[in-house]
């Protein structure tokens, strides 16, 4: 039974992945990664975004050179190797389209279930996410493309869990 039970969840992965993909609306998911972890936490580097969006440094240059083009993102004056990135105000808005269509598309998966199944679901996914954290870095690399503002402190498992480790290993 847990087999058949693994290989249903990976079908809801696949469709949760097609839906968030549909909801970038030709973009791709790194470049989707970046505008959003630049909109959460504002000016970054391209090696810090290349390490978030979980892909090498070249290919985020390249999608950097991409958001560049666009007008979505601009660099700031080096600073030593780095050039700082920011959102330009297209970006920003970019980036607040893409996740408000990214929510409303996961959350047709949710409207068949009742408000109490819903809320059943929110409570196992939090322990599967919890205990599936490792590390801080898992925190940002997992989290990507969350809406820091609506899982933020205790409501967000994993970043809960990553500050736990953080302490565990601070005390040690």
């Amino acid at each position: 039974m847990h087999m058949l039970f693994a290989n249903k969840l990976g079908t809801l992965a696949t469709l949760l992945g097609d839906r968030t993909r549909e909801a970038l609306d030709g973009m791709s998911p790194s470049a989707g990664a970046i505008l959003l972890t630049l909109r959460y936490h504002g000016e970054n580097t391209a090696s810090a975004l290349s390490a978030i969006a979980g892909i090498a440094q070249p290919t985020a240059v390249r999608v950097i050179d991409g958001l560049v083009r666009r007008g979505l993102i601009e660099r700031d004056a080096r600073v030593g190797k780095t050039a700082p990135l920011r959102l330009t105000p297209a970006g920003e808005r970019t980036a607040d389209n893409l996740q408000k269509t990214r929510l409303m598309a996961l959350q047709t998966v949710l409207d068949g279930l009742t408000n109490d199944q819903q809320a059943d679901l929110e409570r196992l996914i939090d322990t599967l996410l919890a205990r599936a954290t490792t590390s801080c870095a898992f925190a940002r690399t997992t989290c990507r493309l969350c809406d820091h503002a609506l899982c933020a402190g205790s409501a967000c498992p994993i970043g809960t869990r990553a500050t736990e480790i953080e302490r565990e290993e601070a005390a040690c």
